[in-house]
């Protein structure tokens, strides 16, 4: 038997599982947490706190092109991964709970 939470999310996965496949909502889900991660790169960049590193990258002007392009990559990769993630475990569990239901006579 399906609890009042399961019977709510499946319907809300029928209703929503192709727009959750959108690119804009894909951005809108995964941009904040990727953002997140190349915040913290460029505070741990800028924060020198590794003297060589520091004197690597003000010798060498031609790596910020490299980190910013590195940066961007991650932030790619983790907005993708994440929302495709997610995606997958509701799939999953939409699935588990379709499975139960019809495994299950009614009385």
């Amino acid at each position: 038997m399906l609890t009042i939470e399961e019977k709510q999310f499946i319907e809300f996965w029928e209703k929503n599982r192709e727009k959750q496949k959108k690119v804009t909502r894909k951005l809108s889900i995964g941009l904040p947490l990727g953002l997140l991660f190349a915040a913290m790169i460029f505070i741990n960049i800028a924060a020198g706190w590794h003297k060589r590193a520091a004197m690597v990258l003000n010798a060498d002007p031609s790596l910020i092109p490299v980190l910013i392009i590195a940066v961007i990559l991650i932030v790619v990769f983790i907005v993708i991964f994440s929302v495709r993630h997610r995606w997958d475990m509701n799939e999953q569990h939409y699935r588990e709970l379709i499975s139960r239901s019809e495994s299950k006579p009614k009385p």
